[in-house]
């Protein structure tokens, strides 16, 4: 069995990476989002920004992805 890799999925909102941690945990993308969000909301915005744009550039795209 392959171990699973943590990559920006193709069910993508803005470039994939929560959907791609959603993936990686097997929940629901929506769930993540909301999560996201409302950490960054409570975070003052910014930070939740900075860790998705270096996420974005981290995370390495899933194969099925079309940028």
């Amino acid at each position: 069995m392959e171990p699973k890799k943590l990559r920006r999925s193709a069910n993508k909102m803005l470039a994939g990476v929560c959907a791609g941690i959603a993936e990686y945990l097997n929940l629901d993308p929506t769930v993540i989002r909301v999560v996201y969000v409302v950490l960054s909301v409570m975070s003052a915005a910014f930070p939740g920004v900075l860790l998705y744009l270096i996420l974005m550039i981290l995370m390495p795209a899933s194969e099925d992805y079309t940028a």
